[in-house]
């Protein structure tokens, strides 16, 4: 899997400013989908979603991110990759979605629909809707990424998420209900942070990159107004 740049969704016009301190009012911007993917290593339902999960990762439109949960270790194989955070994250989305219960593989898009993972046909049919968003502009430099975000009037508060991820990882399944499998996995997350809070003045937010495990390759800004779950800006960069 490469990791070209076209995992920045970052306009020319929104880079330059981000550069030089530009604070104009800016209108939605067209933005990528976000597609959420919770998953786990000890999941025999998850593997054909983890596989749909990797042909999103290549498209310029989206940006795809496996959430590991760990509440599927107890069946014998633990998850390398399982975050209390993810379950943390799923949970919140059960309420704002009003569904009874979590579940593997679970897709939510852009915070306010969720699919079966392995449904790739009402995936794609949520995906081709247009989307628009707040402006957002995400860089690294010199060990920092920094999250920049235009003025926006009437803006709702909203939380501004980093999440780190890796990009491909190949993992022996040794136990559990994928006992035997090798398995690939694309845009494991790895770490999530919550930066604070945008109130709609231009404003910057930054976080070091050596606050991240080493094997993350990548990184997304998310835009979430607070307690209700629906994305409203989104943008990911490769870390190197």
């Amino acid at each position: 899997m490469c990791g070209l740049p076209h995992r920045q969704w970052i306009t020319g016009v929104l880079l330059v400013c981000a550069m030089f301190a530009c604070t104009p009012m800016v209108n939605a911007q067209p933005r990528p989908a976000v597609v959420e993917l919770f998953t786990s290593e000890g999941c025999s339902s998850c593997p054909p979603a983890e596989a749909y999960l990797g042909e999103l990762a290549e498209r310029r439109d989206v940006i795809a991110l496996a959430f590991h949960v760990d509440y599927w270790d107890d069946l014998g194989w633990r998850d390398r990759f399982g975050l209390t955070e993810a379950v943390q994250r799923q949970s919140a989305y059960a309420k704002t979605l009003r569904r009874s219960s979590a579940y593997t593989p679970q897709v939510v898009i852009d915070g306010q629909a969720d699919y079966v993972g392995s449904d790739r046909a009402a995936i794609a049919k949520s995906l081709a809707a247009n989307r628009d968003g707040v402006a957002i502009a995400l860089s690294v430099r010199d060990g920092q990424v920094l999250v920049d975000l235009a003025a926006q009037a009437n803006a709702a508060a909203s939380d501004i998420v980093l999440v780190a991820y890796r990009r491909q990882a190949v993992s022996a399944i040794g136990r559990g209900e994928n006992a035997g499998r090798t398995l690939t996995e694309f845009n494991i997350v790895r770490v999530i942070r919550k930066l604070g809070q945008w109130d709609g003045k231009a404003q910057q937010f930054q976080l070091g990159v050596d606050s991240f495990p080493s094997d993350a390759t990548d990184v997304a800004a998310l835009v979430q107004p607070v307690g209700q779950g629906h994305i409203i800006g989104a943008a990911a960069r490769t870390l190197r």
